[in-house]
């Protein structure tokens, strides 16, 4: 059984909810935190008050994302050298 054959058979209604849950759940773990990640990077001594506490709202908002790059990613400051 081919991969069009077995698409056929389910209905376009169901293909098309899926298609909306793995979008919403791409955007939800993997564009938007890797976003957050290069803002946060790019800002992170120029931010105002209000744009930090937005930015912070967005981390726990988006936190199963976030600790899913965590490992990967590393941000610390330059200049901090051997402490």
């Amino acid at each position: 059984m081919d991969l069009s054959s077995l698409l056929s058979q389910i209905p376009q209604d169901t293909l098309l909810v899926l298609l909306a849950y793995t979008v919403l759940g791409g955007l939800y773990l993997v564009v938007v935190p890797l976003a957050l990640y290069a803002w946060m990077n790019q800002r992170w001594h120029r931010m105002g008050k209000l744009e930090r506490l937005g930015i912070y709202g967005m981390v726990f908002f988006f936190f199963p994302g976030m600790i899913l790059f965590a490992p990967f990613l590393n941000f610390r400051l330059s200049g901090q050298g051997d402490v």
